[in-house]
């Protein structure tokens, strides 16, 4: 193999490959760098090993980091629509599901890694696997890779190395010691995207409840954030998509030592009266013959109908129709404010994606250069940029990739004229 490219890319992930592709289309000499076995381990994870690969709603409202209008002119240059043409072009049919949600139509996460290295071999991009990178240099106008396997040398160097996000796809934060090197900050990284640990004991009588509902997001007693959907309740904690997309500001609320609390909602459609209303109809009108128990059988999973009735002081078996008002007033709040104070997340290796990375602040946003190091680019998730649960951490890798290959490729055609 030869050992000098234009272009040499840290990362065989999503964006690393999309860069190596869009530098290799014009005409760039391109070698990536993997240090695990195999390339895209992280895509093949992505939605349930399905790949929801990107979203039809899209916005900086769905993105997250210091600055998130850093986007907008990545996506400018390559978006939405870019991205089903190009990976239409490359044999991905989307299907678009649950209302903007874009899976390949095989199902399979493994298709969309495929396509991806059948580009590469088309346009004679190399991998390297299972490279161990000591240093990485840069000497006047060249980069040295410096690894186990020898000495690499490029005009340019794009890194995408991920955050440190699901260790065991190659994601493990190894890239962090190439960027502080070349002089960059970075914002303090959190997982995201991860469940989110409890203090209550009675977790463990409501493990495995999954129910719909919302998410409301404390810290120091003002809300963050709220999404909606099914809440997974586990013996450890709060999981499920709306836990997931506070995750990140509950870990930094946690970083910074702060009181972090979640209320559940399991009656969200329902205000606070009318969910009065309905338990006084439950219990008091048509609860005759019952205990509290058998009034709430129908209305939430079994195990929560007890966790609900503790909550509220209410004995299971007391008759559901001498409850008083004022019982039934704490029954509503517990069903719709369920407090769990969180003590912690699940961590990097449970989660999706990493919140933090390059400050934003370093990286020219039209071309994803290095502010301080000419010839260095960013992609991907070691920017400090991370989105919500959707395809949209994908989109931010495709997009980033795209912009820094082709980025690359217009610079080694000026250099080339000089």
């Amino acid at each position: 193999m030869s050992r000098k490219f234009d272009v040499i890319i840290v990362g065989a992930g999503a964006s690393g490959l999309m860069a190596g592709i869009q530098a290799a289309r014009k005409g760039a000499s391109v070698l990536i760098l993997e240090h695990m076995d195999r390339a895209g381990k992280k895509i093949l994870a992505t939605g349930n090993g399905k790949c929801n690969f990107t979203n039809q709603k899209q916005g900086i409202a769905y993105y997250n980091g210091k600055n998130p209008a850093f986007v907008l002119p990545v996506f400018r240059q390559f978006g939405l629509e870019e991205t089903l043409q190009f990976f239409h072009e490359l044999g991905i049919y989307p299907k678009n599901k649950r209302g903007g949600y874009y899976y390949p139509a095989s199902g399979q996460a493994a298709s969309v890694v495929e396509v991806l290295l059948m580009e590469c071999k088309r346009l004679h991009v190399r991998i390297a696997y299972n490279v161990g990178i000591r240093e990485i240099r840069k000497e006047t106008d060249e980069f040295s890779f410096h690894t186990k396997q020898g000495i690499f040398k490029s005009s340019f160097c794009i890194l995408a190395t991920g955050g440190k996000a699901a260790k065991k796809t190659g994601s493990d934060g190894s890239g962090i010691q190439y960027i502080e090197k070349f002089g960059h900050k970075l914002t303090e990284l959190v997982p995201a995207l991860v469940q989110m640990q409890g203090k209550q004991s009675f977790l463990r009588e409501i493990a495995g409840i999954r129910a719909e509902g919302s998410l409301q997001l404390y810290i120091e007693e003002q809300k963050i954030a709220e999404d909606v959907g099914e809440l997974q309740l586990t013996e450890f904690g709060v999981s499920g998509i709306p836990a997931f997309q506070v995750s990140r500001s509950a870990a930094y609320g946690l970083l910074l030592g702060k009181q972090v609390y979640v209320n559940l909602n399991f009656l969200p459609e329902l205000s606070k009266e009318e969910a009065n209303a309905l338990f006084q109809q439950r219990f008091l009108v048509n609860g005759t013959g019952k205990n509290a128990a058998q009034a709430m059988i129908g209305l939430f999973p079994w195990k929560l109908n007890g966790v609900l009735l503790n909550e509220s002081r209410i004995s299971a078996e007391k008759p559901a129709a001498d409850c008083s008002q004022k019982e039934l007033k704490r029954l509503t709040q517990a069903a719709q404010r369920l407090r769990i104070d969180i003590i912690g997340t699940k961590g990097f290796d449970h989660a999706q994606a990493t919140a933090g990375g390059v400050d934003t602040e370093e990286i020219e946003p039209v071309t994803m250069e290095s502010r301080l190091v000419s010839g260095l680019y960013f992609a991907g998730e070691v920017v400090d940029i991370d989105g919500l649960c959707g395809g949209y951490n994908l989109q931010w890798a495709w997009s980033s990739g795209f912009v820094a290959g082709n980025a690359v490729s217009c610079s080694l055609r000026t250099r080339r004229k000089l």
